[in-house]
């Protein structure tokens, strides 16, 4: 579609041309900062990695974000070689070094390091870990409600590849996602093993319904940090929010439906599988929503 667009869509900014990026230790240009082919991340996605976001000078639920990454490494058995101190201190450098204040995003990544010959054994890899952080000035720009359709892929069971764990391997992701797009949406919604609405390719999902916020269980899911300030702020405000089954039937019938994620907040849904979502903009409760999660970041900040 001539409209189509991202959840992650953001304003164009011509000093991230010109970012640097903290790469194990040392702050490069973009075109300079480069791994291995023979990286763990780059041959087998064997990483794990966290979005973080920057407003008025501090970045949002850093502690939150930097728990999950090393309990996500604790997982997959990666010595990330750092510690949280020393991961905020890599951050804040990053930060000043490409002047940002706010309206920044970074992605932290941690791959199990280059190893010695191209195959899966993590034992060769023996040279530590690689670790970087890309910072770019982002504010996102989205057009219109974004469009959803409902796709085969699901997010797998917890003895497959856990959803809760944030690893470079996105493939059943990016596929959702080729999916939605070649169905004309902007991204893909995910149903569990038991069909019942999950989440995004990318982002968290809630539905409103009769004044109630629904997310999923959280079983099959990335249990998303700005998922959880949602679900606070709702209950904090009086809001019923529930974590519970729902099917698609209930979906298609939502007063409202948004996004969670790092980036984008709260993001409106105005279209899912060619079905209108409430009026198809934003919805009063949303609203009410992205009011309270900016008074947080507020509170946060200061």
């Amino acid at each position: 579609m001539d409209d189509h667009q991202t959840t992650h869509q953001a304003a164009e900014d011509a000093r991230n041309e010109t970012v640097l990026v903290w790469l194990n230790g040392r702050l490069l240009p973009r075109e300079k900062a480069l791994v291995s082919v023979y990286d763990s991340g780059f041959m087998l996605g064997d990483g794990v990695w966290e979005g973080l976001r920057l407003y008025d000078g501090v970045w949002a639920f850093a502690d939150e974000h930097l728990d999950r990454l090393f309990q996500a490494a604790k997982a997959i058995d990666l010595d990330v070689g750092m510690t949280g101190d020393d991961l905020s201190a890599a951050l804040r450098e990053t930060q000043r070094a490409n002047g940002m204040q706010t309206d920044a995003h970074a992605r932290l990544m941690v791959t199990r390091g280059v190893k010695s010959r191209p195959f899966q054994h993590p034992s060769l890899s023996r040279q530590g870990p690689t670790v970087a952080i890309i910072m770019e000035h982002s504010r996102p720009q989205i057009a219109r409600p974004i469009r959803l359709a409902t796709v085969p892929h699901i997010r797998g069971l917890p003895m497959s590849q856990d959803p809760k764990l944030n690893s470079h391997s996105k493939l059943n992701c990016v596929l959702a996602c080729i999916a939605a797009e070649k169905a004309g949406a902007d991204e893909a919604l995910m149903l569990d093993v038991h069909g019942f609405v999950n989440t995004t390719n990318a982002c968290n999902f809630f539905v409103v319904r009769g004044g109630e916020v629904w997310t999923s269980t959280g079983d099959y899911c990335m249990n998303g940090i700005t998922r959880q300030k949602v679900i606070d702020v709702c209950r904090a405000d009086g809001i019923p929010v529930f974590e519970k089954n729902f099917s698609l039937v209930e979906t298609y019938d939502a007063d409202e439906a948004f996004l969670t994620g790092t980036f984008g907040a709260q993001t409106p849904v105005g279209e899912i599988d060619g079905r209108r979502i409430g009026t198809g903009r934003i919805g009063p409760v949303t609203e009410h929503i992205q009011g309270l999660y900016k008074a947080l970041i507020k509170a946060n900040a200061a």
